[in-house]
């Protein structure tokens, strides 16, 4: 063949390309060049284009004369051949089409285009003809040589845009391109030395060899409430930096990021890369972008920072490891905690788990040895932990209606007295959970889902904390007629900010809970102004309970011990020791002793009694023969199939017909199908099934044998929970 000619068509290059669509697999292409895998490309679907990645070689079922071409896009960029293999698992265990994962990867082709320049003015050397007070404003901004927009300039100086263009006109200010945003400064490692105590020091040294080493491992990094993990883990991020390796930490909540990333830019010089949902898309493309060109070397971000394309990574941190955050609940449902330590062992790198609390998971993994077990016993700095009380409400009673009892009333004045700061936590939004009429005793519930309609007093409104329905409180019962009937019963966190601002009118309160406090900005504010006691008492839901410090907190009151405590599942006992451990570890975390005082109805119970005696062990213990009686996990395996559609009907003969095709095997149980603990979620009937089988069997090979021989009704959607940690 001549130097020239074109190539035949039959020696054209021919790969899979996986679509981030929910498609079975990868289709076949064919390419000019040849085409490696983790390669982005357009490839055409049908009328359109879409974005792909080279995933493998073509299965050969298209003739290659019918094949069409996939282009890679400019620059040829190529995902990290890690983050591919992590992609293949997930969707294998999960069960989830592969095409989807790659969706939580890459969504859009304009995360390989350049980023848009600013345009920025600076002063020049030319003076105006005709100077006025406002134009000398602008100049004298101007004069410290940083570029600034036109509205950056006008707010400045306190003069209109038009005084600014004029002054651009004339000369005065000329402009320059600028990036459309500033890149990451990598942080200094040997920005700050923080002085460690003996424990810390130890972990930390295990920590430092772990990643120096660069191979994979699972430590445990379990301390008690302030007693410096972070600092600790901050070791490990140093050494990270110092070989050259990229660094991800995983937080469960937007909220707590605040102070974290303060105390981060005091160790490291500056602030690390952030990855959440609140981010624009323009900030996201710009993280996503940093990341695969390795210019950001420590990112911390919720789950889902997971799938970002690190070329370089050298160490996963998962903080406060045991919270159900880190479960994705919808489209691939994942476990975050569980999914980072996969990553870790494909990228061949260390994972630090590190919580005062652990899930029982990662404990009975440290106990056996599987993990490496690195533990801090005390608090930091000389603190102390602080003293648990309970407050029997069988006895205790307060005057009807309310809900701070007598002992809880007096610790709260002492500990305003005496200039001090206190929390109250209730981990229940709005006004009440529950109105009812009290003539008839008929419930507002949802008219989309199985649930109660929360009262939001201060709105006005009626709200499903599930699909977000609202509507105002009618001004008579729909059942019986009775005007101004509906009374509210239960307390949530504005009911009780009522009744202490009725006891203590003079103390400053905030109200912090996802309905009061929307989106980071307005959390951080209301985590500042605790830190700077411009607030005397907090009170709020599961969003103050953990990852705080406020040196001057020393008391927490819980309100109700008890809520969520008798959930009905496996893991309700250990969630509620969980939560409330976090939440006590509030107080008392600087040189003042801490109290905690929990309000209770059941002081017996082995909650209760562990959360007294601090002996955190004996309760895991006690979970842990529990857990291994019952073959529940970690010593046994669950899957749930959960069955919905708006066609009630439907949902349940798919879920008869469903366990009546379950294969018989051995090791495997099958429960149900039974209505889901809301049976009717966003107008949808929901089933449920739960498959627990013995820790050895391929849970997975089974639902996928069990699965591909059953056809649901189009109106039914059918989705697979592998290990799932929440049963409603």
């Amino acid at each position: 063949m001549k130097d020239g000619a074109p190539k035949p068509e039959s020696q054209a290059e021919c790969a899979g390309v996986l679509l981030p669509l929910p498609l079975v697999g990868a289709y076949d292409y064919k390419f000019a060049r040849a085409a490696v895998r983790g390669l982005v490309v357009m490839a055409p679907l049908g009328p359109r284009e879409s974005l792909g990645v080279v995933w493998g070689k073509a299965e050969g079922s298209v003739a290659e004369s019918k094949l069409k071409e996939a282009v890679p896009l400019e620059g040829d960029p190529v995902l990290p051949a890690g983050l591919c293999d992590f992609v293949d698992w997930v969707a294998q265990y999960t069960l989830t089409l592969p095409g989807l994962v790659l969706a939580m990867v890459l969504r859009s082709r304009q995360a390989f285009e350049p980023e848009t320049p600013r345009i920025g003015y600076v002063k020049g050397q030319i003076v105006p003809a005709k100077m006025t007070p406002s134009r000398r404003r602008v100049l004298d901004v101007a004069a410290d040589g940083l570029a600034r927009s036109i509205p950056q300039l006008a707010v400045e100086a306190n003069v209109t845009p038009g005084v600014v263009r004029g002054l651009v006109d004339a000369g005065a200010l000329y402009a320059i391109e600028l990036p459309e945003f500033a890149p990451f400064t990598a942080p200094d490692p040997g920005f700050t030395q923080p002085l460690l105590d003996t424990e810390q020091d130890l972990a930390a040294h295990l920590l430092r060899g772990a990643v120096a080493g660069g191979r994979f491992g699972v430590s445990l990094l379990d301390g008690v409430t302030g007693s410096g993990k972070t600092e600790t883990y901050f070791e490990a991020v140093a050494e990270a930096l110092r070989a050259g390796k990229q660094t991800l930490i995983l937080l469960p909540e937007i909220a707590l990021t605040v102070q974290f990333l303060d105390r981060f830019a005091a160790r490291f010089g500056v602030r690390p890369a952030e990855w959440h949902s609140d981010l624009s898309q323009k900030e996201r493309r710009h993280v996503w972008r940093a990341v695969l060109s390795g210019e950001a070397r420590v990112v911390v971000g919720a789950r889902s920072a997971l799938f970002l394309p690190f070329k370089e990574l050298g160490l996963v941190i998962v903080d406060e490891e045991h919270e159900q955050a880190y479960k994705q609940e919808d489209g691939a449902i994942y476990h975050a905690r569980d999914m980072a330590v996969v990553r870790g062992r494909i990228e061949g790198c260390p994972v630090v788990l590190a919580s005062a609390t652990p899930s029982l998971e990662s404990y009975v993994n440290a106990k056996s040895g599987r993990y490496a077990h690195l533990k801090l016993h005390r608090r930091y700095g000389g603190a102390v932990m602080p003293e648990v009380r309970l407050i029997d409400l069988t006895r205790a009673r307060g005057e009807p209606g309310t809900f701070l009892s007598p002992p809880l009333r007096e610790a709260l004045a002492v500990t305003l007295g005496a200039g001090e700061q206190a929390m109250l936590f209730l981990n229940r939004r709005g006004y009440a959970p529950l109105t009812l009429c009290e003539a008839c005793g008929h419930k507002l519930v949802c008219p989309n889902c199985s649930a109660w309609l929360v009262e939001h007093r201060y709105r006005k409104r009626l709200v499903c904390h599930h699909c977000g329905y609202e509507t105002a409180i009618p001004p008579q019962c729909p059942q019986c007629g009775t005007a101004g009937s509906f009374a509210a019963c239960g307390p949530g966190v504005e009911r009780v900010a009522e009744e202490f601002r009725s006891v203590f009118p003079e103390a400053r309160v905030a109200i912090a809970s996802s309905d009061t406090l929307h989106g980071p900005l307005e959390t951080q504010a209301a985590i500042r102004a605790m830190s700077k006691r411009e607030t005397d008492v907090l009170i709020g839901t599961q969003i103050v309970a953990k990852g705080h410090h406020f040196p001057q907190l020393t008391l927490v009151g819980v309100v109700d011990a008890d809520l969520g405590g008798s959930d009905g599942d496996l893991r309700a006992r250990e969630r509620t020791f969980q939560l409330l451990h976090q939440v006590a570890g509030r107080a008392g975390r600087a040189e003042k002793p801490g109290l905690v005082l929990m309000q209770t109805r059941n002081p017996a119970d082995a909650v209760m009694q562990a959360l007294i005696s601090a002996d955190r062990d004996a309760f895991y213990d006690q979970e842990t023969i529990y857990r291994r009686t019952a073959h529940a996990p970690p010593f046994g395996r669950l899957a749930a199939i959960i069955l919905s559609g708006h066609d009630g009907d439907a949902v349940r003969t798919a879920g008869r017909l469903l366990a009546k095709a379950a294969p018989q095997a051995r090791g495997v149980k099958v429960w149900g199908p039974t209505p889901a603990f809301y049976s009717l979620l966003r107008g949808q009937t929901r089933e449920r099934l739960l498959v627990q089988t013995e820790k050895a069997i391929d849970v997975q090979a089974y639902l996928r044998a069990w699965l591909v021989a059953v056809k649901p009704a189009k109106s039914v959607r059918l989705t697979v929970d592998v290990d799932p940690v929440s049963f409603f």
